[in-house]
């Protein structure tokens, strides 16, 4: 069985990889990974707008991994749409870099079940094999946190590289033209991308489980035997 200390360690660890699988799964599921500011162009060239009068073609964008959603504002008004990006806009995206992506998260998320069970295993027995003990469970965070690093920055080289943002603005858009004005990470990301950082924390309590510290050993006093004391 472990030391109390272990235990504690173990369970820490497993409390851990099992917050990291619930930050994915809500991080995938949510709409707003990124959001933005869009201009129509056309709009705006049509009537010659200037700086005051451009707020009126300003709009708003956001979507994460499945969905979202737009404000279109070409001068009559607010209108909101929404969309999916399976089935519909696969086509307009870089199809493979953003289901290698998705890929990515759906490993990190399987990782971190087997990284949750593995540190049940160990604060509940010492297991026999080393795959099975902290070895086991440090290479399954490390898997888990560099397969949710590889999708974050993959996400970040769709949105900056490939013009993400854009591409979806204008999206079924045959008369007007959107431009970005503004975008910015949303905190769905920050909390995928954190769910890195919570491995890494995993891989330092393990590392810590791993040292063996020295007992504390109490020093007992010797018996003064006496001559009277053999006597009686």
């Amino acid at each position: 069985m472990p030391g109390c200390f272990k235990k504690t360690l173990f369970t820490l660890a497993s409390a851990i990889s099992f917050a990291s699988f619930i930050l994915i799964v809500v991080a995938m599921g949510t709409p707003k990974w990124m959001t933005g500011k869009i201009l129509c162009k056309t709009g705006a060239e049509l009537v010659n707008a200037t700086d005051p009068e451009l707020v009126k073609f300003i709009g708003e964008i956001y979507y994460g991994l499945f969905r979202g959603g737009k404000i279109r504002q070409c001068g009559l008004g607010g209108r909101r749409s929404k969309f999916s990006v399976f089935p519909h806009m696969v086509k307009k995206l870089n199809t493979g870099l953003h289901v290698m992506i998705i890929m990515f998260l759906c490993v990190a998320i399987s990782f971190s079940l087997v990284s949750f069970g593995f540190c049940i295993l160990n604060a509940i027995k010492v297991p026999y094999r080393a795959i099975k003990g902290p070895a086991g469970i440090c290479l399954w965070n490390f898997l888990a946190g560099g397969f949710i690093a590889l999708a974050v920055t993959g996400f970040m080289a769709a949105v900056k590289l490939h013009r993400l943002t854009e591409r979806i603005a204008n999206f079924r858009e045959n008369v007007f033209q959107f431009v970005i004005l503004e975008e910015q990470f949303e905190d769905c990301f920050w909390i995928c991308a954190a769910s890195a950082t919570a491995h890494a924390v995993n891989l330092l309590l393990i590392a810590i489980s791993c040292i063996n510290f020295p007992k504390i050993k109490t020093k007992t006093e010797e018996a003064n035997v006496t001559a009277e004391d053999i006597m009686y």
